[in-house]
C-alpha cells in the first residue's frame, strides 16, 4: 500500500503549491499538513514524495518564464562555444545561477541524514516559522529597495544563493522567505528579487526531485499519488507565481511575516498540547 493516497497527493499538491514560492515555507505547509492528516512526516517515503512534488511547481515557473529562460539558455549555449558572446549579462547570469547552486547541493548531500531525521520535526518547523519572520522583518526595515533587476551581481547571486541553506537546515524557515530577505538586504527592489529568487530556485528544486524520486518510489509512495501530485502543484503553483509577481510590487512582506508567527504559535500549542506528534 502508498504511503500517501490518490486523495492526499490532490491536497498536498495544492499545498504546495500555493505555498512553493510564497514566503511562508512550502515544507513546513507540507508537514503541518501531513501531521493533520496522521501521515509521518519523518517517514523517507513522504520526505522523498515533498521533495518530488516541488518538481511540478518548477515547472510552472519554467513555463511561466519560459521567455526569459530561453533568452538565458540561449545565451549560455552561444557563449560556450563565441568568446564574443561571454560579454553578454545574460551569459553571465546563466553561470551565476549555476554557481549560485554549488552550496546548496553540497549541504544537501553532506547534511542529508539530519535533514531527513532530527530536522524534518515539527518542532524545527514551529521555530524556524518564527524565527524566519524576524528576518523577513529586518529585511523590510533595513532593505532600501535601490537596485533594480539590471544592477544584480555575481556577489549576489552567491548569497542568495547561499540563503537557500537556511530553509534546507531548517523547514519553516522557506526558500522563498530566505531569498526574498537576502535580496532585499542587499538592497535590490522587490521585484528584482523576486524574479532572482525565482530563477536561482529552478536548479535547487528540480535537483532535490529528481534526486528524491527513486527513494519515493523505492519507499512506498506510488506512481499515481506522485503523477497527481506534481499536476496539481503545477497548475497552483502556476497561478501562485502570477499572483506573487503582482503582489509584491506595491506591498511589503509584512503580511506573510505576521501569518508566519500566528502559524508558528498555534503549531508550538497543538505539539505541545499533544494535538500533533
Amino acid at each position: 500500500m502508498s504511503a500517501i493516497t490518490v486523495g492526499q497527493a490532490v491536497v498536498l499538491g495544492a499545498v504546495e503549491g500555493v505555498t512553493e514560492f510564497l514566503p511562508v515555507s512550502s515544507t513546513g505547509h507540507l508537514k503541518i499538513t501531513e501531521g493533520l492528516m496522521g501521515i509521518q512526516v519523518e517517514d523517507r517515503a513522504v520526505v522523498g514524495f515533498s521533495a518530488v512534488i516541488q518538481v511540478g511547481a518548477i515547472a510552472a515557473v519554467l513555463v511561466y518564464f519560459r521567455n526569459d529562460i530561453a533568452r538565458i539558455s540561449g545565451a549560455w549555449f552561444r557563449g560556450l562555444f563565441d568568446a564574443g558572446e561571454r560579454q553578454q549579462r545574460d551569459y553571465r547570469f546563466a553561470w551565476w545561477v549555476i554557481a549560485a547552486t554549488v552550496p546548496i547541493v553540497l549541504v544537501g548531500l553532506l547534511a542529508r541524514p539530519l535533514i531527513e531525521g532530527p530536522l524534518a520535526s515539527l518542532w524545527v518547523v514551529a521555530g524556524s516559522l518564527i524565527g524566519g519572520s524576524a528576518v523577513m522583518w529586518a529585511a523590510e526595515r533595513v532593505g532600501r529597495h535601490k537596485r533594480g533587476e539590471g544592477d544584480t551581481s555575481f556577489r549576489d547571486a552567491m548569497l542568495v544563493g547561499g540563503s537557500q541553506i537556511l530553509a534546507l537546515l531548517f523547514p519553516g524557515f522557506s526558500r522563498s522567505g530566505a531569498t526574498l530577505s537576502t535580496a532585499l538586504l542587499l538592497d535590490l527592489d522587490r521585484v528584482a528579487a523576486a524574479r532572482l529568487s525565482f530563477f536561482l530556485g529552478i536548479p535547487a528544486l528540480t535537483g532535490a526531485g529528481l534526486y528524491e524520486l527513486k527513494d519515493a518510489l523505492g519507499a512506498g509512495v506510488g506512481a499515481a499519488p506522485l503523477l497527481v501530485g506534481t499536476a496539481v502543484s503545477f497548475a497552483v503553483a502556476y497561478a501562485s507565481v502570477a499572483w506573487l509577481l503582482r503582489f509584491v510590487t506595491h506591498n511589503s512582506l509584512n503580511v506573510f511575516v505576521a501569518y508566519r508567527i500566528v502559524v508558528g504559535v498555534l503549531l508550538f500549542g497543538l505539539l505541545a498540547a499533544g494535538g500533533l506528534s
